[in-house]
């Protein structure tokens, strides 16, 4: 005749969830007793590895590499009808031992498009409170398109180059592979519409003063820009969401 074993089986597994806790708290590096990270801990788990392209002291290696990006830029902003237009130049140097077969680079003002995670992620207002200029600011930006309108991209012989754009990040599709120590050299076409600060606030934008009749721009993040394409991460393709900066690469700039 079977017996019943249910209260050890109970009992086992009681036990077994209560060591799932303290488990996952020792594989947090840094996690004291009680879960949280211990602010004033050792750095040890966070800092990369000495290796030949990064000293321990965090100085460059004797392997250290930097990409580089020089920017030939015509731009122009359209007081009429608040929009920016520009054409640019990029000389991007592969400085990185990898032959590049794709180039990133970021399209900031793609905040302003209504599909942007900027947008997306907003958090929503207490409707019982909100007044009615806020509620006029939401509705404005749930429905403003700042978004950058690419009108082309070619190569230096005039060639045109295969492109995706991916909310704040564009990829072009290089011809040939780029091989170490070699440049490339293409432009683009944009232009977007500014924002009116007064209803789609961000660190970019237009204010216009009814007394005199004028515009105010405090202009950023205005043209496509390299990313970064390094050792320890590769391309940096984040989503830029309105805040916060991200690296870019050293080179010159000529701007009229």
């Amino acid at each position: 005749m079977n017996k019943t074993r249910h209260p050890t089986i109970c009992v086992i597994l009681l036990g077994a969830l209560i060591l799932v806790p303290t488990v996952a708290r020792a594989q947090t590096p840094g996690a004291g007793s009680n879960g949280r990270i211990n602010a004033f801990r050792q750095l040890d788990e966070l800092l990369p590895t000495p290796n030949s392209y990064r000293t321990a002291s965090g100085a460059p290696g004797a392997y250290y590499w930097q990409q580089r990006a020089d920017y030939e830029i015509q731009v122009e902003l359209d007081d009429e009808k608040q929009r920016i237009t520009g054409s640019e130049t990029i000389t991007y140097t592969n400085h990185s031992p990898d032959s590049l077969y794709y180039l990133w680079l970021q399209l900031d003002a793609n905040i302003f498009a209504p599909d942007s995670d900027a947008n997306l992620t907003v958090r929503a207002p207490n409707l019982q409170r909100v007044s009615t200029n806020a509620l006029r600011r939401l509705l404005v930006y749930k429905t403003f398109d700042g978004s950058v309108k690419i009108t082309s991209v070619r190569t230096a012989n005039g060639g045109k180059l295969p492109y995706t754009i991916v909310k704040t990040m564009m990829r072009i599709d290089l011809d040939k592979p780029l091989a170490t120590g070699k440049q490339v050299k293409f432009s683009i076409d944009w232009n977007y519409r500014i924002n009116d600060s007064s209803l789609v606030r961000a660190r970019t934008g237009y204010e216009f003063f009814e007394k005199d009749k004028n515009y105010l721009y405090e202009i950023a993040h205005w043209y496509p820009r390299m990313v970064a394409y390094t050792d320890s991460t590769g391309w940096q393709h984040k989503q830029f969401l309105g805040r916060g900066e991200f690296t870019l690469e050293l080179g010159n700039y000529h701007v009229a």
